[in-house]
């Protein structure tokens, strides 16, 4: 089926879910023990899209684990709880999922920056790994002041210097950047200002002019946005939107005024393919954010062929196997799984369930090396990377992509800051900020 029938289906045929709905895991023969996970998706509202492949990619990946024979043995289980990337939902999942019988939650992944923001006081007490795949508080990259906090794809601050460090190569170099107008385009919540402090300074650093416009959600009325950004005459917009609605009428928006897509950054979380099929013909030369890069990898293929194969598969359109959103939302799981065979090793418990703080170890343990990444069956779609007592965010690289008008072309290798020891300052500097505010003391990591 072509990608723009897949998306269009996508998009009309998303139906809404009950609040809360208990989805088991794959029975499977001589899985003894059992490990369980809250999942608290975003299936339904203006950032259905983008819930649906990211959440459609974790169960799909946690149904193939235990089709394999599970985690040494342990069967995975979970239970979903619909948040509607609303924060105030997320904690009330949060509270539900917390608990399951006699199991307790292990980790967290909210799939938005409010919602992270809502519950991340929560984990330290309740002992539960906020795994911020790509998005959330920059500063809980700094392992020894946020020891419950992650982020396995690299943080805000780093992917939108990365973003910096891209624009200036097009431009030919940094020293090409003075004198130019950059437009950071932002949905008006926490996720969209969360990179502003660290694109301040590199503003400062290389003179271009950065000018902060917000678009409140969902975004989908932009006019007056992109009228200023033609007064403002800029030469870059990076775009850091959330939903298909906001994320396809800033791409339309823009060809009606006449701004080139083909100087529109996206973030991430505006860079799928259900994100440009939307804007039809506008969206062709739009450039993207990847921390998980579209494609049929051979660990896609092979949940492709063992899940959906034995009719088990999660998403209701099993075309959009393989798009961006649910190569995240694989690679997220990934993670994990791999914290997980990690905690069993660290705390003597191959083949047992692992409580919070034994998995929080895991979690710190991971070391996603280019061997890794080939085993496991997505060398290429990851970008390797290792944690650390004090380092918590991950590979801190991208891969940019431009749209052709049907898929996605790889314009880049892995893209990171310029500066990436400039961005660990800010973070630290931050995080120590916090703990002095908060009378927390750091700990102390080797």
């Amino acid at each position: 089926m072509p990608i723009d029938k897949i998306a269009r289906r996508t998009l009309a045929g998303l139906a809404a879910l009950s609040a809360c709905v208990a989805i088991s895991a794959m029975p499977t023969a001589a899985l003894a023990d059992e490990q369980y996970f809250g999942i608290p998706s975003n299936r339904v509202g203006p950032y259905a899209a983008m819930g649906t492949g990211y959440y459609g990619g974790i169960i799909d990946y946690l149904n193939y684990v235990n089709l394999k024979g599970g985690v040494n043995g342990v069967k995975l289980t979970w239970t979903e709880c619909e948040t509607e990337y609303n924060a105030a939902r997320t904690v009330e999942c949060y509270q539900r999922l917390l608990h399951n019988g006699d199991k307790k939650l292990v980790v967290f992944d909210t799939l938005g920056t409010p919602g992270a923001y809502a519950v991340i006081n929560r984990m330290a007490p309740d002992q539960v790994v906020l795994a911020q795949y790509g998005y959330g508080r920059t500063d809980a990259a700094d392992g020894a002041v946020w020891p419950w906090v992650f982020n396995a794809a690299g943080q805000y601050w780093a992917q939108s210097t990365a973003h910096l460090n891209f624009i200036a190569q097009k431009e030919g170099g940094i020293e090409k950047m003075k004198g130019k107008t950059l437009v950071h385009l932002h949905i008006d919540t926490a996720y969209g200002r969360e990179p502003i402090p660290a694109m301040r300074e590199v503003a400062k650093q290389w003179g271009f002019k950065l000018v902060e416009i917000a678009v409140p959600p969902p975004g989908l009325e932009q006019q007056s946005q992109w009228l200023q950004i033609r007064r403002e005459k800029a030469d870059w917009v990076t775009f850091w939107g959330a939903g298909s609605g906001m994320n396809s009428t800033a791409i339309t928006t823009a060809a009606r005024i006449g701004f080139p897509r083909d100087k529109m950054l996206y973030v991430t979380f505006g860079g799928a393919e259900e994100d440009m099929i939307p804007a039809g013909d506008a969206a062709k030369g739009t450039f993207v954010a990847a921390n998980a890069v579209p494609g049929k990898w051979p660990l896609i293929q092979d949940i492709e062929k063992v899940v959906y194969g034995g009719g088990n598969g999660n998403l209701q359109n099993p075309q959009r196997i393989g798009t961006a959103y649910y190569n995240r939302g694989v690679g997220a799981a990934v993670m994990w799984v791999e914290a997980l065979k990690n905690a069993q090793k660290i705390h003597g418990k191959v083949g047992k369930e692992v409580h919070g703080a034994e998995f929080r170890d895991g979690y710190e343990a991971l070391d996603i090396t280019p061997e890794k990444l080939k085993e496991l069956g997505i060398d290429g779609m990851l970008a390797p990377f290792k944690l650390s007592c004090a380092k918590h965010d991950g590979a801190e690289h991208w891969r940019m992509m431009q749209w052709n008008g049907s898929k996605f072309d790889i314009v880049s290798d892995w893209v990171g800051p310029n500066d990436p020891k400039f961005i660990r300052t800010m973070i630290e500097d931050s995080a120590a900020k916090y703990a002095a505010e908060n009378k927390i003391t750091p700990r102390t990591c080797p």
